[in-house]
Parts: structure tokens; C-alpha cells; sequence
């Protein structure tokens, strides 16, 4: 299947599937064409500032009223919402998993949502979840719907295809893609089970970071996302809908497909990105930049400079600065960082920390390169290097993340991942020199 795009972060698009669907010079006429119902999808208040007002208007087969029935509860005890306080302690502690084998058995998306820590509070509508995915089987007849969140989509193995509303992505590891709070989709497999990383969004949408002095270029340019043009089904069979809503998870049954929008226009709507279209900014001379610098999106909060979530992105770069230690150096952090990998091995650690493999350093609880990579670090030619063939992430909140009972008590939690640091020495022995044997 060949996909068309359209592109530009947060662009007010326009895409209709049917010529003629999309009405001329109105949003809401008596009689829609084609005898389409006219829908309005709003992602912020109706009085919320330009700059940050989104809404779509979507041509529709039947309006969403008809795209529900009765709601059921749904048991899926894995798939958990913030605050998770009763479930696990907060770890006090630096945390490290090995990459999670996918499942034996058929499961979807919505069967296959793991959570491995959650932070704030989703009716409060502020901080995250962070869940992997592990599916072995596409949804047939079966749609899903988060009303807490977006949800951002990082593969980690195997392609995926998201049908949404508003048209198809596909992406594969490598890419990520946002579904905005509130949009039906549908999980579809490509290639075969698929694992993968997923953040779930309580708080503010995510955005592009300002450049500040950094100016008009480099980091991720908005040229570079794509958004999906208008694709429609009109199904007659029964389908079910899996709707997660403050916290609690739903079910309801039609006798249709939802993904029915023949037309639309706006800027709500889901997108997908290269992450190797991301353009770094490093020291060129000396020291190690703040991680901030590799930031690709970000959801603010109400205090400034302080993210809801920062999505920051470790990729192929070149290592330049003189005399200078080039791997993240030591810290304590007012933010809490998930960390993940998706392919290669993070320039921090040696060691241990897999692709699919994923970490959790807490507020104020330091971390930092392990043995092996500092005594490399400290020893190498500084010679200009490039990192090439390595992904890994992080999702760094102004929150604490709470762990899950699922997480804490999963086998592939690494009981000695604090023994990485031990052979850190004492080297100070009253000299300028220092103890280096």
C-alpha cells in the first residue's frame, strides 16, 4: 500500500477522498454534499488563543452520535492511569528492564498495552503514562479511543499501520506518530508482532520546542511531518469500540465502521515523523550541552520552561568537543526520565541497556555513565567522532513516575543495575593529578 502525505507541523490542511465532499466558503452548510453530516472535532476550547486553538471539521457518513451504543465496562488491568500510588512505591532507586518477549498468545492492540510507570493524575489532566506495546494480531472489526490523552507512537520492532479518521499512517522503528485525544483508530500489524514504546499524554498537547538563540533552523523542521490525506469506509458489520476515559476502560458495539469521514479540514489531526530527519545542535569546541538541546517535541505546563513532557531524541551525531567528556556526565534532575532504545547502543552505557530495553531514573535520584563507558571516555583520543547507528529516547516529566505492580514485578527487571556504578573509584588523592592508574 502506498500512502500519500501531506506535510507541515500543524498546518490547517484541507483533503477530500470524493470530489466535491468538502463544502466551498462554509463549515456547516444546510445539506453537506453527498449527504455527508458535518462534524466539528475540537482539541482545544472553542476560546483558546490562534496560536494554540485547534479544531477539524469532519464530512461523515453518519455523525459519531451513531457511532456508539450502550457502554460496558472493560477489564484491561495492565493498561493503568496515573495516579498508580497504590499499586507500587515509588522507587527509590534507579530502574533498568530488559527488552519484554512479545506474548504467545493472539493480542491486540488494546490487549497488548502494558504500563510501566505512570505520572500525575489523569483526571487532573497533567503528566503521562508511559506503556509498551506488545501485539501479535491486527484489530479486525475493532476501533479504540483515549479521551485521557494523545498517544505517541514509537515502534521499536515491526511496522505498524494506525487507521485513524482522518486517513492511514504507517510507520515502522525509526518514526514515531501522534494520535490526538479523542480520535477512533484502528492497530493494524504490517509485517508481522510488533513491540513498541507508547506515551500517553494527560497534559499539554505536544508541540515543536522553541529554537531561542538556536534561530529558524535544525532540530525537527516542520516540513518534515506528515499528516494523513482523507480516507474513508463504508462497512456494514458489527464492530466494536474500545473507549479508555478517566481512567477506566469501555466498551460499546455498532453496526458500522467509524472511520467514515469522506472529507476534512483543519489542523486536529494525527501525524507521523522520521526521526532521522532530526537535525542535532552540539557543542563545537568544548563541553557537554544540556539534553534539552535534542528535544523533538514537548508538552507544556503552566509554569514556564518546565514540561509537562519533553521528548528528547539521542541519535547519529558527531562527538567534537575538546577536552571534554563526551558522554552524559553525572546528575541529579529536578525531572524524571523513561528512557528507551530503539536500535543500537546509547554512547552512556556499555552494558545491559538492550534495544527494547528501557530505563527510569527518578527526580533527584542520581544517574549517569556506567564503569565501562566512563573509563572510556576518560581515556579515548579525542579525535572527532560520529555516533552512528544508535536510537534512544527519553520521556522526561516534571513529575514522579510511580511504577506499576506489572513493572515492578516484571522478570526483566535488572536486580543489579545499580551494581554499574561500584567500580567507580575513589581517585582523589590530594593532588592536581588526581589518581588515573
Amino acid at each position: 500500500m502506498t500512502l500519500e502525505y501531506m506535510t507541515g507541523f500543524g498546518n490547517d490542511f484541507e483533503t477530500e477522498s470524493l470530489e466535491g465532499a468538502l463544502p466551498r466558503g462554509r463549515n456547516s452548510p444546510q445539506r453537506s454534499p453527498y449527504g455527508l453530516y458535518a462534524e466539528q472535532l475540537s482539541g482545544s476550547p472553542f476560546t483558546a488563543p490562534r496560536s494554540t486553538n485547534e479544531r477539524s471539521w469532519l464530512y461523515r457518513i453518519r455523525p459519531s452520535v451513531r457511532h456508539m451504543g450502550s457502554y460496558a465496562p472493560l477489564q484491561l488491568p495492565l493498561w493503568r492511569s496515573g495516579p498508580t500510588t497504590d499499586e507500587a512505591e515509588l522507587p527509590i532507586g534507579q530502574r533498568r528492564w530488559d527488552p519484554v518477549p512479545l506474548p504467545e498468545e493472539a493480542t491486540s492492540f488494546v490487549e497488548g498495552v502494558r504500563t510501566i510507570s505512570t505520572a500525575g493524575d489523569v483526571i487532573g489532566q497533567a503528566g503521562m503514562a508511559a506503556h509498551l506495546y506488545l501485539v501479535t494480531r491486527s484489530m479486525e472489526d475493532e476501533y479504540t479511543l483515549c479521551a485521557d490523552g494523545e498517544l505517541l507512537f514509537l515502534p521499536q520492532q515491526g511496522h505498524i499501520r494506525l487507521v485513524t479518521e482522518m486517513g492511514i499512517l504507517e510507520l515502522g522503528p525509526g518514526e514515531l506518530a501522534v494520535i490526538p485525544r479523542g480520535m477512533v483508530f484502528r492497530f493494524e500489524l504490517v509485517d508481522g508482532p510488533a513491540r513498541g514504546y507508547l506515551c500517553e499524554n494527560y497534559g499539554g498537547k505536544f508541540t515543536l520546542p522553541e529554537r531561542g538563540p538556536i534561530g529558524a533552523n535544525c532540530m525537527a523542521n516542520p516540513r518534515d511531518f506528515k499528516y494523513p490525506v482523507a480516507a474513508f469506509e463504508d462497512v456494514e458489520r458489527e464492530s466494536s469500540i474500545h473507549i479508555k476515559w478517566c481512567g477506566r476502560h469501555y466498551r460499546t458495539t455498532i453496526g458500522h465502521s467509524p472511520l467514515d469521514v469522506v472529507a476534512w479540514h483543519g489542523n486536529y489531526a494525527p501525524y507521523k515523523y522520521d526521526l532521522r530527519d532530526y537535525s542535532p545542535i552540539g557543542a563545537i569546541l568544548f563541553d557537554h550541552p544540556d539534553p534539552s538541546i535534542f528535544t523533538v517535541l514537548t508538552s507544556p505546563s503552566a509554569e514556564a520552561g518546565t514540561a509537562n513532557i519533553d521528548f528528547v531524541l539521542f541519535s547519529d551525531r558527531w562527538l567534537v568537543g575538546e577536552n571534554t567528556f563526551r558522554p552524559p556526565w553525572y546528575h541529579r534532575n529536578i525531572m524524571s526520565e523513561f528512557m528507551g532504545l530503539i536500535y543500537g547502543q546509547y554512547d552512556a552505557k556499555e552494558e545491559g541497556f538492550l534495544p527494547g530495553g528501557m530505563s527510569l531514573h527518578n527526580m533527584m535520584l542520581p544517574h549517569g555513565p556506567d564503569l565501562d563507558a566512563f573509563e572510556k571516555a576518560s581515556r579515548a583520543e579525542l579525535q572527532p567522532q560520529k555516533l552512528a547507528g544508535t536510537m534512544a529516547f527519553m520521556l522526561e516529566t516534571r513529575l514522579p513516575q510511580h511504577l506499576t505492580t506489572y513493572s515492578a514485578g516484571l522478570e526483566t527487571l535488572q536486580s543489579d543495575y545499580v551494581d554499574c556504578w561500584e567500580g567507580l573509584k575513589k581517585r582523589f588523592n590530594g593532588t592536581p593529578e588526581g589518581d588515573w592508574s
